[in-house]
């Protein structure tokens, strides 16, 4: 077998300047075009909003100013307010939360306050005051407050707000286009973002170096590091061999069918990352004991088993509500906004059929955007028997690679009950998982710190991480609100404000939304949005559940961006990838995926309704 020599795509490319003109151009355009009144008010509401309710609550219930307040008068309009842009309005709501809720939402709280604010609220305001107060507090949000009548001090900070938002959309339009044409390197454009968010005011300087690291982004660093280690050490060979040893005949279709097959379920119950990182390097071991002297390079069928394992992971997580942040979101919205409840078994009973009907389609999309030359993979097989009787019985950096990796991925799947069990002192997180585990094998032996600097792709940790400022800045600014906000105002003379149309918008918005950020705040901002429109045109009908699952599971398309998921970024780190390959199976996918939920929703989840809730 000749030598695979891996292609590094766009690293070795240098800036393309007639190209990258065309972003600049259109990120100047859109800093300095006159600020969309829409913008306005959105900068308003998220800059001095949640200032001027408080102090509205407080007149009401303490007629005096928030600044005025005690403590615990603080703490009890903070926590109506924060109930009240969630959509959470009833008295019995807020008798429901606690410290933890208080910390989620970062309301300073002591107990001697959070239990004198909950005495008060459930002795001396009547559930009819309490109802009329949040529903004036979010009429003053919504629409109460007006540009014209602000002070200059408070028109200053809606100022600053819209243009906030601006920058982030100016923002958005230049990096999706860098992205689509690689015209300049694509970690580049990940401190393209900081320097953008920083020369415009939006982030400080001295925060936006922290900004660049999160959970997700160690966690892609320590898969990679441990990928590394998994290939120095032949491991990945041996759990390859194990998986496909016993297919008669194993070609592409099979190969990617069992990945289809094993991916998608496991990751409705586990972490995507995680499995992305498993299987990331199994799939180049594929590759490169697929090629012959006859066809010394193959890009199709790189192509083919990355895509097919990023795509595998991604359509996997809505089917229960461990599959990711944004089920546990939706569900959380739905039980605050009306009370309604999902139980986790009720969710997979709903969802999960979204994900059997999606292997098929799925697999089938990739393998027909995606046609390689080699399709029989038997020398392959061969191949790896032939290394791995080389490799005689299992040696001593093989079992602390398998032990350590074992360890690791235990800690994955545990490391969150484990701690709400009291089990772990503290919250781990995956990412410190990755890193602690990527320094075992250090420690153990197994690889040495070459390894990892000649193996790990660090512009991919790079991209992800200007990624993860990306999501944030618009999650923070209002940017993804006021886009989900205006789509669909304008799509609401239409007729597309109600029924099976108001989902089919909430569903592509949430969509889109999702492959610019990160699932969770995808489906957070645009969640409170559409169940309160669901609320208002299908009042306590089964529209609501149902709109709360389809946000969620809307929000996991993200197909089409390296950007969009974790595994995508972590597949992109093989160098086999092109960011329009993604697109080449993103699109399609993305479509298919809506029309798939909506045939859900219009199909099974009506025909079974929810519980004793009327239809809609």
């Amino acid at each position: 077998m000749k030598p695979e020599k891996k292609k590094v795509t766009g690293y070795d490319k240098y800036i393309d300047w007639k190209i990258f003109s065309i972003p600049v151009a259109l990120l100047l355009i859109l800093l300095f075009i006159p600020t969309p009144n829409g913008m306005k008010d959105v900068g308003m509401e998220y800059q001095i909003g949640t200032q001027k309710v408080n102090n509205f609550i407080s007149q009401q219930l303490f007629q005096k100013d928030s600044s005025d307040s005690d403590q615990w008068q603080v703490l009890t309009t903070q926590i109506m307010e924060q109930n009240m842009q969630i959509g959470a309005l009833s008295k019995d709501r807020f008798l429901k939360r606690d410290a933890k809720w208080c910390k989620k939402y970062n309301i300073p709280t002591d107990k001697a306050n959070f239990e004198r604010a909950t005495t008060y609220i459930k002795e001396q305001v009547p559930e009819e005051t309490y109802l009329t107060t949040m529903k004036a507090a979010m009429e003053l949000r919504k629409d109460g407050l007006k540009y014209e009548n602000l002070n200059d001090s408070d028109k200053k900070a809606a100022d600053k707000g819209a243009w906030h938002i601006k920058v982030s959309v100016a923002m958005g339009a230049f990096v999706v286009l860098c992205f689509l044409t690689e015209c300049i390197p694509l970690p580049a454009v990940s401190f393209c973002i900081g320097l953008i968010v920083v020369s415009t005011g939006v982030i400080s300087y001295s925060d936006v170096a922290m900004l660049y690291w999160s959970d997700a982004c160690w966690f892609i660093m320590g898969s990679l590091m441990f990928a590394a280690a998994f290939v120095k050490t032949g491991v990945d060979k041996r759990v390859c061999l194990m998986m496909f040893k016993r297919l008669a005949v194993p070609n592409t279709k099979w190969i990617t069918l069992i990945f289809f097959l094993i991916i998608a379920p496991l990751a409705a119950f586990i972490s995507d990352h995680a499995l992305a990182a498993m299987f990331l390097p199994i799939g180049m071991l594929l590759y490169q004991n697929s090629l012959t002297d006859e066809v010394p390079e193959d890009m199709e069928l790189a192509k083919l088993l990355m895509i097919s394992i990023a795509m595998a992971c991604n359509i996997g997580g809505p089917g229960a509500p461990s599959g990711g942040a944004r089920n546990v979101i939706m569900m959380t919205y739905l039980s605050d906004m009306f009370g309604v409840d999902i139980g986790y078994f009720q969710w997979v009973t709903y969802c999960f059929p979204f994900l059997i009907a999606m292997i098929p389609v799925s697999w089938f999309i990739v393998n027909m955007r995606f046609r390689p030359k080699i399709v029989d993979l038997t020398p392959a097989m061969n191949h790896l028997q032939r290394e791995i009787g080389k490799m005689g019985s299992w040696n001593s950096k093989q079992i602390w690679a398998l032990i350590i990796f074992i360890v690791m991925v235990f800690g994955w799947f545990t490391e969150k009950a484990f701690f709400q069990l009291g089990i772990y002192p503290v919250r781990m997180g995956i990412g410190t998982i990755a890193v602690a585990g990527a320094m075992a094998y250090i420690i153990a032996g197994v690889v040495n710190w070459r390894d990892y600097q000649e193996k790990v792709d660090w512009g991919v940790v790079w991209l992800y991480a200007g990624a993860m400022i990306f999501g944030r800045v618009l999650d923070k600014t209002g940017a993804a609100y006021w886009l989900a906000r205006t789509v669909i105002e304008v799509l609401a003379p239409f007729g597309m404000d109600s029924g099976i149309p108001l989902m089919a918008v909430s569903n592509g918005l949430t969509a889109i939304l999702t492959n610019l950020m990160a699932d969770g705040p995808a489906a957070a901002s645009v969640g409170p949005i559409t169940l309160n429109m669901a609320g208002m045109v299908h009042p306590g009908s089964t529209y609501l559940p149902f709109m709360a699952m389809a946000t969620a599971i809307s929000s996991s398309f993200a197909y089409c961006l390296i950007i969009g998921t974790p595994p995508n970024a972590i597949v992109y780190a093989s160098g086999y990838l092109e960011p329009k390959d993604y697109l080449r199976a993103g699109l399609p996918l993305f479509f298919a995926a809506n029309v798939v939920l909506l045939l859900l929703t219009g199909v099974y989840w009506t025909f079974r309704g929810f519980g004793t809730m009327p239809g809609f």
